[in-house]
């Protein structure tokens, strides 16, 4: 009996010591070859290339270095970029990688052929940045003729079949119609999108919509885990949504969850109401809804949004708020950052907000450097083309919990004060003055200041010292406003037509008198900086110079059509006063005694 017994526990036990033995002598192989692969890369031992190359005879380094060995070695390592999604755009394709992206010189843009996936072109990358703290955009040519534009990333010199980069999304999205940014908000989601075709410069019916949040990819056919909730408020491109419970109470699970927007009737949205405002589709009978309303066409957009929650957006400061910060978007402007930036910060902003729409004019080293120097300068990845006021509402956002005021108006506007100025008082902190005058204001939310346009003022090249000194002829009447407003007293909808927002209720604006501040619009300069406007206009709603629309517009010149030829006279015109005050107001507190130079000059010496 005990010798059955016996037998019986060594039928058993004997295959379970062999696997084991088997998973063990595994595991110590795979970390023998560990520790091989970081003795090759490491710097405490000497390769000699003759060990590795016994056909070659290499006397020395000279012509292999250890460095050389080393990078070819890491390089054999690298794996292609994931794409994660593909935009595109009229003049660029757009892809979205979750990788962070350290040497985009040695990167390439990679595409097949329509036809045969075997017949490959690459070009080079147009730029890489980093984007949302999370994930990297890189922007690619568009593809040549023929091509797909389901285009892949691969590294230069690299040998991995391209293939492997498509496996997991071939998706190309068209920017006419698309999710593209979200963002927390409390306890609600906001959702900016492409495509509603919503009225500008109005509130729209929230009906319409909902918000979907999932856990998929845009081509994946299995939904996965996804939940509804319904729309708050709309207006132009944004939308606003509760969240769905599990989200609102524990936001880092919903980290890098991707959300868009569901278009539905009326009837459809009243039908399918529910008082948690929430639905998951994991359930059979969900599905069959599913297709219930797809039948009555209720049609998800295409989104490249995720939510992401970046304390570095919510966290309060824990010495108050900046009392005056700035926001501006921009586009291929560098060399108007310095003086723009350092002229009001001498006036009081003290935190800015750069939201940059694709520059390639190294923008980047001039925040940096200006960083460097102490003035607070962040530069805000916003790759989504044509959406000035949609950034201007992100930027809203992202303000909130570190401003009290916060001024949206361009690189070539400044403001002067008159009257000080006139009566030869001091200029520093004027305006971080004015507004804090209004911060604890029960009925005030939004300050507006009146423009004058400036024209070249008889100039055929850029002002040396700068467009405050160098440009001093305008035209007579104000053209517009703009604006500096509390953040916190916003509409919920963030509903602004670039120049100002819709306030809460109970809420006013306050117009500032000409005489105590104004204004300096350097709209139309030489015509050297003048003519990159018919290229690209950042607005969502003024029409490129280059279309034929609206030629009547004061978003364009009088007198100009769709072609960017210098007019003649062009240096004379726009000048009907000669107006010097910003000019002596400058020279007057900002320049060096002993040399006359300003502060924006001197990088330049």
């Amino acid at each position: 009996m005990e010798s059955e017994q016996r037998l019986k526990r060594k039928r058993i036990y004997r295959p379970y010591s062999r696997a084991q033995f088997l998973s063990r002598r595994s595991l110590i192989l795979c970390l023998s070859f560990f520790v091989f692969l970081m003795f090759l890369s490491s710097e405490r031992f000497p390769i000699r290339t003759v060990s590795f190359h016994p056909v070659v005879s290499v006397p020395s380094l000279s012509i292999l270095s250890k460095n050389s060995l080393q990078d070819s070695f890491h390089a054999k390592l690298r794996f292609p970029l994931s794409v994660e999604d593909r935009v595109l755009f009229p003049d660029h394709l757009l892809l979205l990688v979750s990788d962070k992206i350290d040497e985009a010189e040695k990167l390439d843009c990679v595409y097949h052929k329509v036809l045969n996936h075997k017949d490959v072109v690459r070009q080079r990358v147009l730029s890489v940045d980093e984007f949302d703290g999370f994930r990297s955009v890189v922007r690619c040519p568009l593809p040549p003729w023929n091509y797909s534009a389901a285009a892949g990333l691969m590294w230069r010199g690299h040998g991995v079949d391209y293939s492997l980069s498509l496996r997991s999304n071939r998706t190309v999205h068209s920017w006419d119609r698309l999710v593209y940014e979200a963002a927390f908000d409390g306890k609600t989601a906001v959702v900016f999108a492409k495509g509603l075709n919503l009225r500008p410069h109005k509130e729209s019916d929230p009906n319409r919509f909902m918000c979907q949040f999932g856990l998929k990819n845009s081509d994946e056919e299995d939904e996965g885990f996804v939940v509804m909730t319904e729309a708050i408020v709309a207006a132009q491109e944004v939308v606003r949504c509760s969240l769905p419970s599990s989200i609102r109470n524990n936001r880092d699970l919903a980290q890098g969850i991707r959300v868009t927007v569901v278009l539905a009737s009326r009837n459809d949205v009243e039908h399918v109401r529910m008082p948690s405002a929430v639905r998951f589709r994991n359930s059979r009978s969900y599905d069959h809804r599913r297709n219930q309303m797809r039948q009555k066409e209720n049609i998800a957009v295409p989104s490249v949004a995720k939510l992401y929650n970046s304390k570095s957006y919510q966290t309060k400061r824990n010495d108050g708020k900046f009392e005056l910060c700035a926001c501006t978007m921009l586009w291929n402007q560098a060399p108007a950052l310095r003086e723009w930036i350092m002229y009001h910060t001498w006036l009081g902003v003290e935190r800015w907000f750069i939201y940059d729409n694709n520059s390639d004019d190294g923008i980047q080293d001039v925040i940096e450097e200006l960083d460097f120097q102490d003035y607070n300068v962040s530069r805000h990845t916003w790759p989504w083309i044509k959406t000035q006021e949609a950034g201007f509402s992100h930027c809203a956002l992202r303000a909130r919990n570190e401003c009290k005021w916060v001024g949206f108006f361009d690189v070539d506007e400044f403001y002067y004060f008159p009257r000080h100025h006139r009566r030869g008082l001091p200029g520093q902190n004027l305006l971080r003055s004015l507004v804090a005058n209004y911060s604890s204001s029960r009925t005030i939310a939004e300050i507006r200041t009146a423009c004058h346009s400036f024209g070249p003022s008889g100039l055929s090249s850029p002002p040396l010292q700068g467009v405050t000194v160098g440009y001093t002829c305008r035209l007579q009447s104000p053209e517009r406003h703009k604006s500096i407003v509390r953040p916190d007293l916003l509409n919920e909808t963030l509903l602004n037509v670039v120049h100002h927002f819709q306030l809460k209720k109970g809420f006013r604006y306050l117009n500032v008198p000409e005489s105590s501040i104004i204004i300096n619009h350097y709209k139309y300069q030489v015509w050297e900086t003048f003519r990159a406007k018919f290229f690209r206009r950042v607005a969502t709603y003024v029409v490129d110079w280059q279309e034929n629309q609206n030629q009547g517009s004061k978003d364009r010149a009088p007198g100009l059509g769709t072609e960017a030829i210098e007019p003649p006279n062009w240096r004379k015109q726009f000048c009907e006063v000669w107006d010097t005050g910003l000019r002596d107001f400058v020279l007057a507190n900002l320049a060096d005694p002993a040399t006359g130079s300003l502060p924006w000059e001197k990088s330049l010496l």
